[in-house]
């Protein structure tokens, strides 16, 4: 958690000034909001500050409980701990800085790790949302695609091969090289989407997969090469989660 509260640190507006108490609530808007934590508790809040490499406050509690009152109060009592009172939540909203939709996105690209076993994909993703953090919108695509067609391979390798390689030997397209995988290397010799046209027919995934490929194909393909198409972060996003989850998580090897 350390990075991504640090992140949300840094897009506070003068957060160096706030005061403790105050802070103590903007990490509470961190948990609930961002995170999608049901509630929060003071040794939640001053996990938060040792993130940020600050030193935790040792009234965190009392100002919990304090924060339950006033008109509005800041906080709210619920099972288990608090959540922030609708306004004061709404006043950190408006309160906090312009990197706030990037931080939020950070986050929710950092907790697709969280669900990879450790290994080179769950590296070459992470370096991938490293690429997206920088502002690397075209690199955390492309990264983000070479990931998921390895993933695509080693799904035919170890589970599909048979029946991929008997869709392959009736293909008639000489942009085809191969008449027979045999190894990694074989997919080389097979245009990216002539393998997604296999795929479907292999019925190793349905048509509603394949439309989505060839339309990440499609974006890779823009991000890949010089031009005058700016790609935004949010497009940089929605290409990541719709192929990790729809992808990688949904086909598990």
């Amino acid at each position: 958690m350390t990075a991504e509260v640090s992140r949300f640190y840094n897009s506070i507006h003068d957060a160096f000034p706030m005061s403790e108490a105050k802070l103590c609530g903007y990490f509470g808007y961190y948990l609930t909001e961002q995170l999608g934590e049901p509630h929060f508790t003071a040794t939640m809040v001053a996990k938060c500050f040792a993130g940020c490499d600050l030193k935790a406050p040792a009234r965190i509690a009392p100002w919990l409980s304090e924060g339950l009152k006033g008109n509005p109060p800041r906080y709210v009592k619920v099972e288990g701990g608090y959540r922030l009172h609708r306004s004061f939540k709404a006043e950190i909203s408006a309160q906090l800085g312009p990197a706030r939709i990037e931080t939020n996105t950070s986050i929710e690209l950092r907790s697709l790790e969280k669900k990879f076993a450790d290994g080179p994909k769950k590296e070459f993703l992470k370096e991938t949302i490293d690429c997206f953090e920088v502002g690397a919108n075209r690199a955390t695509i492309v990264m983000c695609w070479q990931l998921v067609i390895d993933h695509l391979n080693d799904l035919v390798l170890q589970k599909h091969l048979k029946e991929f390689n008997a869709k392959l030997a009736l293909v008639k397209d000489n942009r085809v090289k191969v008449s027979e995988v045999k190894s990694r290397d074989d997919f080389g010799d097979i245009p990216e989407g002539k393998f997604i046209e296999l795929l479907r027919s292999a019925s190793v995934i349905n048509n509603d997969v394949r439309k989505m490929l060839d339309e990440k194909l499609g974006i890779r393909n823009t991000a890949a090469h010089a031009s005058t198409v700016v790609i935004r972060a949010a497009k940089a996003t929605s290409f990541v989660e719709d192929l990790i989850e729809n992808i990688i998580l949904k086909f598990p090897i």
